[in-house]
């Protein structure tokens, strides 16, 4: 514990020497440390690197604090929902929710207006609002690789040339086949 908590000071305070590059990867954290909030209240966050850990709630004060954020890569935790505060990173251009537990595509991402670049990658999204996503003016690339998406869905992102959506390859379920 002591380390996890060293280690989180040690990043905290190579973000505010490197110009607001914060990383907390891989440091087992449940949660986003309020310290952190209170140790970089006068840094800039541009980037933040939250994966590998076991958080299960992005606070809103996050976004709220941090509204110059460009980058912010919280994969391989356990989030399920971001906050509606997220829309105040206005200059939020990549997001890496890939490896949680999401079952939709956050909302809140459509509000970004500067989001050009989303992984959702490995969650258990199946159903898609493919009109919202292809309306989301500077996105360019949504990765869906490793989501159940429902065979309707796959098809209709399938047809999709004004951005560029990654999937998986799409198998057939035993019980999509009804000649058996």
């Amino acid at each position: 514990m002591a380390h996890q908590c060293a280690r989180v000071v040690q990043a905290v305070n190579s973000c505010r020497e490197n110009g607001g590059d914060l990383d907390l990867s891989e440091c087992q954290l449940m949660q986003i440390p309020d310290a952190c909030f209170h140790l970089m209240r006068n840094t800039p966050l541009h980037s933040c690197n939250l994966a590998g850990n076991v958080i299960s709630k992005i606070p809103p004060k996050l976004a709220i604090n941090f509204t110059i954020m460009t980058e912010l890569n919280i994969s391989n935790n356990r989030v399920s929902s971001l906050p509606s505060e997220m829309a105040q990173c206005t200059q939020l251009e990549s997001i890496d929710i890939s490896a949680n537990s999401f079952v939709q595509i956050p909302p809140v991402l459509a509000e970004i207006q500067t989001l050009a670049k989303v992984n959702a990658s490995k969650n258990f999204i199946a159903d898609v609002e493919v009109e919202a996503v292809v309306a989301c003016p500077s996105l360019e690339q949504l990765n869906l690789q490793e989501n159940p998406l429902k065979k309707d869905i796959f098809d209709e992102l399938s047809k999709v040339t004004t951005l560029r959506i990654i999937l998986s390859p799409r198998e057939q379920e035993d019980w999509e086949d009804l000649s058996i």
